[in-house]
């Protein structure tokens, strides 16, 4: 349970992070907001996964997950490049959270 908890935790973290960077230096009420909730949410969700897996490792895959889904978002939705090397560095970043996982 705590790794599919801290799964979501990390998909929140993407989340919050582009709420972040919608806020407008939270002038914005709505991304301000999912920002706030989105925020307490993955941070409760790592702390609660921390409970049962070692500190490091839940960080790391937490912190993994969420930057891999936020350098996606602004990839698909966003309007970033797609350059073949910051997709390479993803996809190895994607299997070093795999990888931790798997030698739990």
């Amino acid at each position: 349970m705590s790794w599919l908890v801290l799964l979501v935790s990390g998909v929140l973290e993407a989340v919050w992070a582009v709420a972040l960077g919608r806020s407008d230096g939270f002038s914005r009420l709505g991304p301000t907001t999912v920002f706030g909730v989105a925020l307490l949410l993955s941070m409760g969700g790592l702390a609660y996964a921390m409970r049962e897996l070692p500190t490091g490792t839940a960080y790391a895959v937490w912190v993994g997950v969420g930057a891999s889904l936020t350098v996606a978002f602004g990839w698909f939705a966003g309007g970033d490049p797609v350059r073949p090397a910051q997709v390479l560095l993803v996809l190895g970043l994607v299997g070093c959270i795999v990888g931790l996982k798997l030698t739990h």
